[in-house]
């Protein structure tokens, strides 16, 4: 398919955080940039006067726009790091250079040191972050320091050199911010402990260090010392609401390719992440036109190969939302939980939004298209004769066989057509049942059209299982409409759709839009009744309760509704206006009635 147009692309912008990458006529990034919502800030570059003449260039310059979408806008930030440093965008100024975000780490060596870092080193450590605010790195370090003796040192504090009594305490030891490890004075093991408190507190759970600051700051606050509790809460706050952990830059996924795929009756949607060295490098999303029934593994096989040889993928390892058939020498990975699902999920979420824009483009580009192919599904899947472009369908409601109504919905190319949706009250049927109400309705309802030489749908759909269809079917003989309109019935506990004179029900695919079109008509035809159930209810309980007034006839209280227009004027009336109604002597007694409390 042919890239939209860029005001297409404006219009159906998703209103999410992620990342936006401008590409000119030869399909080379030349901006890269970060959007709490993509799309206003996309939009305010083709709306606003730009004083900036770089700015005013580089728009003029857009051919077309890609996109990633995130979770949140620390996401799109660090995200937005990873793509500029990869392909070096040729108008963006900042975050070019080498300079990264701050991580936290414990050195891999004997009793560790814990210190922040622009720089990741394979092997080197574990790596916490990354962070994108520098307060949020010296909190956490200045919190950890003030609850755990750690050493500052870049001695190599090896067993032998300890018994050699190669080192002496410095400073830090004096002060009571050190053990002393490098004399002997602190243990391994007691060490190590501290740095399995502080690898929890980075990692976010950090409840039991929580309660120490929190018992800390109580106890400064009791002896009076509220300047030094007051830097304790602050300290709490920022470590309760900083982020642990980022899905778009993470150290533990390294040289990875990550694919999901979405799809829908005609196309699949698959979308490929990379990343390097822990990183997001590129996102991109192929789509794919269905020949025949292709299933998602056979669209999916056949992408990732087609991906991986056009962005010259090495990667040995991938993965993917189910298992997939690569050959020998890729690993295949399916994730279920942790940091590998979180990027799986990331992905499955731009392959979402993608198809939602696509869907949006065709109704810009072409409406009738979009109809059309929705029609001619429609037609196909449920075996008729030509596509319904109006259906109509009926839905019974009673309580405790009170007051049955039924409702009439009309849907035109798809859509609810609302100015044609009819109520209907019961006239002919005495109690709960709803095989004799649905045969009364559809007869009232198409002997009405037919008489009045109104267009019939091409399709009617009775909300309910064989019972209710016979009795529909029941009508249209009596009409002679049988064989002329076609008629289904749906069941609501499976979804099955009965057929007339067929004793197997047709199951739909649970993603199929034509499925979901016949549940819009069964959930809209239910409200509506239901709507009109408990209007007729309401109006019933206050008519019923005037009549009940002593002295009040049902004259009177015709005369009331006439002018009144309904009970609950009545019952909200000033006394004069019911004076001027009925008169003093029974304008009293209702507005007594009413205003009991008052009295």
């Amino acid at each position: 398919m042919s890239k939209p147009s860029l005001e297409i692309q404006l219009k159906t912008l998703p209103e999410s955080p992620g990342v936006y990458q401008y590409f000119d006529a030869d399909d080379t990034i030349i901006y890269v940039g970060k959007a709490k919502n993509l799309k206003k800030r996309v939009s305010s570059y083709f709306t606003k006067t730009h004083d900036n003449g770089k700015t005013r260039v580089l728009v003029k310059k857009i051919a077309h726009i890609k996109h990633i979408v995130v979770k949140t806008e620390t996401d799109a930030l660090l995200l937005e790091n990873n793509l500029i440093k990869k392909h070096k965008p040729r108008y963006n100024v900042l975050l070019k250079d080498d300079k990264s975000y701050p991580w936290i780490c414990i050195k891999n060596e004997r009793f560790p040191r814990v210190f922040s870092t622009r720089r990741v080193y394979k092997g080197g450590g574990e790596y916490f972050g990354p962070y994108t605010s520098r307060k949020t790195v010296n909190t956490l370090l200045d919190l950890i320091r003030g609850l755990y003796s750690l050493r500052t040192c870049n001695y190599h504090l090896s067993e032998e050199k300890i018994d050699a009594n190669k080192y002496k305490v410095c400073l830090e030891y004096h002060l009571g911010n050190c053990k002393g490890p490098c004399e002997g004075l602190e243990t391994e093991q007691e060490y190590n402990t501290n740095i399995k408190a502080i690898r929890e507190i980075l990692k976010g759970n950090f409840k039991d260090s929580l309660q120490q600051f929190k018992a800390q700051m109580k106890q400064l606050a009791v002896d009076l010392q509220f300047e030094e509790a007051q830097k304790i809460k602050e300290k709490i706050e920022v470590l309760e609401n900083y982020q642990a952990k980022s899905t778009v830059v993470n150290p533990n996924i390294s040289n990875v390719d990550v694919f999901s795929i979405i799809s829908d009756e005609s196309y699949g949607y698959i979308n490929f992440l990379q990343l390097s060295y822990g990183a997001i490098i590129r996102s991109h999303t192929l789509e794919i036109k269905k020949k025949l029934d292709e299933t998602d593994l056979q669209l999916l096989e056949l992408a990732i190969t087609e991906i991986r040889q056009r962005f010259h993928s090495k990667s040995k390892e991938v993965y993917v939302p189910f298992k997939v058939n690569l050959g020998s020498d890729i690993k295949v990975t399916v994730p279920k939980l942790g940091d590998k699902k979180h990027i799986l999920d990331l992905s499955i979420r731009n392959a979402k939004y993608f198809r939602m824009e696509r869907f949006k483009q065709d109704k810009i580009v072409d409406p009738d298209r979009h109809v059309n192919r929705i029609m001619a599904q429609m037609k196909a899947d449920l075996r008729l004769s030509e596509e319904p472009r109006h259906i109509e369908c009926f839905d019974n409601s009673n309580i405790q066989g009170t007051h049955p109504v039924a409702a009439c919905v009309v849907f035109k190319n798809g859509k609810p057509s609302k100015k044609d949706y009819r109520h209907f009250n019961i006239k002919t049927v005495e109690g709960p049942d709803d095989f004799a109400s649905m045969e009364e309705v559809v007869y009232r309802r198409y002997k009405r059209l037919r008489d009045e030489n109104q267009p019939l749908p091409q399709l009617i759909i009775i909300d309910g299982g064989k019972g209710q269809l016979s009795s529909a079917l029941k009508s249209l003989d009596a009409l002679g409409l049988r064989g002329k309109i076609a008629i289904i019935g749906i069941a609501k506990r499976l979804e099955e759709l009965f057929y007339p004179d067929d004793p197997i029900p047709l199951y739909l695919d649970k993603k199929s839009e034509t499925l979901k079109i016949i549940q819009h008509l069964r959930n809209e035809a239910h409200r509506f009744g239901i709507e009109h159930h408990r209007n007729r209810r309401s109006k019933t309980a206050l008519n019923t309760e005037l009549e009940t007034i002593d002295g009040i006839g049902q004259k009177t209280v015709l005369e009331l509704l006439k002018h009144f227009k309904s009970a609950k004027r009545v019952a909200n009336a000033k006394l004069d206006e019911l004076e001027a109604v009925i008169g003093v002597s029974r304008a009293k007694k209702i507005y007594n009635y009413f205003h009991k409390e008052s009295l």
